[in-house]
């Protein structure tokens, strides 16, 4: 009875808000007869009656004219009423609709043949209002829709067995007393029931990543579509249902916890998405929204639920989800205008429609190649902390993500990473939203990242929506607010102990003992303080008066890269044809070498600054946590790779053909051979048709993970004593991670020359600006390399492309003899203004030839 009350009441407050008490003279503010009111929108109307009620407030006695209009409930006021009926715990009253002329107005649920059925009638009298009702009633509320488009219960071997044990006893239970029959036949319906919520909630006892069980017959859901959906009076109808359903369906899931009362409650997500017209105009104003708004509150199991049925979709299937939310993402964002007073965090439908793509984003992981089981296991000794760790927690200065890198819940409730993924069903390009990249203001979004709190949503944590140039801007903020955060604590600190006060990572080098000074000057802050490694690396080269603003740090990088991977020290072999380098696993250096290494690595993501060097794919998913597999060797080992994929594709007798066995041998430095057992007693065991593919894998994890164990683990290990509290593996793919340390092989001058910037009596018309920029596009690849790194410190595009590297072409006098300068930190070029285009060319040419160190200009 309360329940009924508060229902009524706040049926009263809505029609309040939404027609008014009939008295034009009425001094309530909460009603529509009120002069000042301003008028809202249904939606928003329900709302305000659901407070209105929650705060007692004052409630308008009806006008005589106006009587009697909030009981009967009149047909224009049907959407509002129905938007907050479920947040009073109510749903709309069918049996309060007007009849119709057909009699399916008891119709609660639908089947793939009632819906032909009804369709079949309406195209006899070619009037379809009749099927137009029951969709809109069937498809505007929740529990209509869980019954419907049900799948037939399939028997067991042993229910058919029992049934017709049934049939031949039915002549003995019919002469059974009629009290004793019609109890058999009451239970009976219960028992079946029962028997089917069971599967329903048994995809808890299924394997991880077996079939998902759901009690909607999909199939038939789509056959329904098929047909109905080119009737364009019967597809709006979906769509009204469908802005009449969402609402409830979203209080349903936000206050009722109807998901875990009944998993088949699912169903409704299922149907609707099944509609191939969501991406639709029609849809993206209210409909989908609304619809992606209740999707993003179902709770965490129901969503892997709903990933790993997706998962099992095909192609087409997947890409369609993917464009129906992305189509509501773009529309949104270009029909906006969003900026830092309006941040497109705070639109609720782009919002929600990123969740409901990372629900698909994940089933697109699980559908595609997964490979689970070839993980890297974790570091044995864990990176040990700063000991000013307790002077940061006195200063409320506490580090966050000290148990580890932020994880994706869904990715935990699900079990899978994306670096699990070899080929998802659909490229993972194809997730990225560029007009939401445009519009999003990364320094707001990173804040809301770190914050982590309910109210504000960031979009680095879809990072599979952002693209790399975002990720990267993000990444950078981190480091930036780390270093900040480090140099402010080293201040705090010297105060209170009383020590000298050294805010950066400084590095004093002799320029021809590089590697020596820098490795054993970081070795020493790796054992003493590695939190000192994530201070802002300042170089200084002895001899010469570089001030380090970024452009010195880009020439140590480049030197150390230079000297570590040169052949002759031996640490990396280099395969000729693949112009790659792997770890040697006969190297005689020690694992703390390798270590170095890796911090060099973390330091140059760390200080954005990008490297030459040449690692194979694997590397990366190794760093990521993924061991090395036969099909990285076409990456890393080619020549090896194909041989053994002859080998597994040989069709004629493997062991009397090639004769080998599970012993394989490598040669060291010297050339001598050095023989491994891919088994115990290798060489006794010979490789055979039938035992091949073992041959093949343990070749594979020998090559790629257990000959360089040592070697990758002690770099590895490095690497993570820089980036362990980045979110580099939360927001980065392996091939991304290749990206940001390398930089793009793509070098795209033209996009160069649009995105640079003149300064110092310059312009784009200038005389010398079109020669330099008509030499330049002349040069042949090797000098346009030579240019880049003359003028900004790397030979490499930045992630993004030349397109996003700000250079600056500066005016450095009239016409002389001086070669052009540069200053690397800032990407600016000084350049006289020669006469000709001929001098142009000699003096550009001899600079960036024969350009190295730094001086005081």
């Amino acid at each position: 009875m309360k329940r009924a009350a508060a229902k009524h009441l706040i049926e009263r407050y809505y029609h309040q808000l939404t027609e008014g008490c009939g008295n034009e003279a009425c001094t309530n503010e909460a009603c529509g007869s009120s002069p000042g009111f301003q008028r809202m929108d249904n939606n928003a109307a329900a709302i305000k009656a659901l407070e209105l009620y929650k705060n007692n407030a004052k409630l308008c006695d009806p006008h005589p004219s106006k009587k009697g209009a909030s009981s009967a409930f009149p047909e224009n006021s049907a959407k509002g009423a129905h938007n907050f009926s479920a947040c009073s715990n109510g749903k709309m009253n069918h049996k309060d609709l007007p009849p119709t002329r057909e009699d399916f107005r008891d119709l609660n649920f639908l089947t793939e043949d009632k819906v032909y059925e009804i369709l079949s009638l309406c195209s006899e009298t070619e009037d379809y209002s009749p099927l137009i009702r029951v969709i809109g009633r069937v498809f505007s509320s929740a529990e209509s829709l869980v019954q419907s488009f049900r799948k037939a219960k399939q028997h067991t071997k042993e229910e058919l067995k029992s049934l017709q044990a049934k049939d031949e006893d039915k002549d003995e239970d019919e002469k059974e007393t009629a009290s004793g029959s019609s109890t058999a036949m009451e239970v009976e319906p219960e028992a079946s029931a029962s028997s089917g919520d069971g599967s329903s909630h048994g995809e808890n006892n299924v394997q991880k990543f077996g079939p998902v069980e759901v009690s909607v017959d999909i199939d038939a859901v789509r056959r329904v579509y098929d047909r109905l959906l080119s009737n364009e009076k019967i597809e709006a109808a979906f769509l009204n249902a469908l802005v009449y359903l969402s609402p409830n369906v979203e209080c349903d899931l936000t206050y009722h916890n109807v998901y875990a009362a009944d998993p088949n409650y699912l169903n409704v997500f299922i149907i609707v998405m099944e509609n191939s017209n969501l991406h639709s105009p029609e849809y993206l104003e209210i409909a989908l929204p609304q619809f992606c708004k209740a999707m993003s509150k179902l709770p965490l199991p129901a969503l892997a639920k709903l990933a790993r049925l997706w998962s099992q979709y095909g192609v087409d299937q997947i890409r369609r989800l993917v464009e129906t939310f992305q189509q509501l993402i773009t529309y949104t964002v270009i029909s906006n205008e969003f900026s830092s007073d309006n941040l497109v965090n705070e639109d609720d439908g782009v919002v929600a429609a990123t969740k409901c793509l990372k629900i698909v984003y994940y089933a697109n992981v699980l559908g595609g190649d997964l490979d689970t089981d070839h993980n890297e296991e974790d570091d044995d000794e864990p990176i040990p902390e700063s000991s000013e760790l307790t002077l940061q927690e006195l200063l409320g200065e506490e580090r966050r993500n000290k148990k580890g890198p932020r994880v994706d819940p869904l990715e935990t409730e699900m079990g899978i990473r994306a670096s699990d993924c070899r080929k998802p069903l659909i490229p993972f390009e194809e997730f990225i939203n560029e007009p939401l990249n445009e519009v999003l203001e990364m320094d707001k979004d990173y804040t809301f990242f770190k914050v982590e709190t309910e109210s504000k949503f960031s979009f680095m944590t879809c990072p599979f929506i952002l693209n790399a140039v975002t990720k990267n801007l993000g990444l950078y903020y981190d480091n930036r607010i780390r270093m900040y955060s480090e140099r402010r604590i080293t201040a705090l600190y010297s105060l209170v102990q009383g020590q000298q006060l050294n805010p950066y990572l400084r590095l004093k080098v002799r320029r021809d003992h590089i590697i020596d000074d820098a490795l054993v000057r970081l070795e020493m802050i790796a054992m003493e303080n590695p939190a000192d490694l994530k201070k802002q690396l300042y170089v200084e080269f002895e001899g010469e008066q570089g001030v380090d603003e970024g452009g010195v740090s880009k020439e140590f990088f480049q030197l150390v890269v230079e000297e570590i991977f040169n052949p002759d020290i031996g640490m990396f072999t280099y395969d000729e044809s693949t112009k790659l380098f792997w770890f040697n696993p006969s190297s005689f250096e020690n694992e703390g070498q390798f270590t170095l290494i890796g911090i060099v690595l973390g330091l140059a993501i760390y200080n954005n600054c990008i490297l030459d060097v040449h690692f194979p794919m694997v590397v990366y998913r190794k760093l990521m946590g993924k061991k090395g597999t036969f099909r990285d060797l076409a990456d890393s080992h080619p020549v090896l790779f194909q041989s053994l994929k002859d080998l597994m594709e040989y069709e004629g007798n493997v062991e009397e053909d090639m004769m080998i066995t599970f012993q394989i041998s490598q040669t060291d430095l010297f050339g001598n051979p050095l023989m491994y057992d891919l088994k115990e007693s290798g060489d006794k065991i010979p490789v055979t048709n039938e035992n091949r593919k073992d041959f093949v894998a343990l070749y594979a994890e020998y090559m790629l993970n257990k000959s360089v164990e040592k070697q990758f683990k002690a770099f590895r290990r490095g690497f993570h004593m820089v980036t362990n509290e980045s979110p580099l593996k939360y927001l980065f793919r392996p091939e991304e991670i290749e990206l940001l340390i390398c930089g793009s092989r793509n070098l795209d001058f033209q996009a160069l020359e649009e995105s640079t910037e003149y300064d110092g009596g310059y312009n784009k018309d200038s005389r010398i600006i079109k020669d330099f920029w008509e030499t330049v596009h002349s040069f042949e690849q090797e000098k346009k390399r030579l240019f880049l790194q003359f003028t900004t410190g790397t030979d490499r595009a930045p992630v993004g492309g030349l397109g996003k590297l700000k250079m600056i072409i500066a005016k450095n006098g009239p016409d002389s003899d001086r070669l052009p300068t540069s200053h690397t930190c800032f990407n600016v070029l000084l350049l006289p203004e020669y006469s000709t285009v001929e001098k142009l060319k000699e003096r550009l040419l001899k600079a960036i030839t024969y350009a190295k160190g730094f001086g005081m200009l």
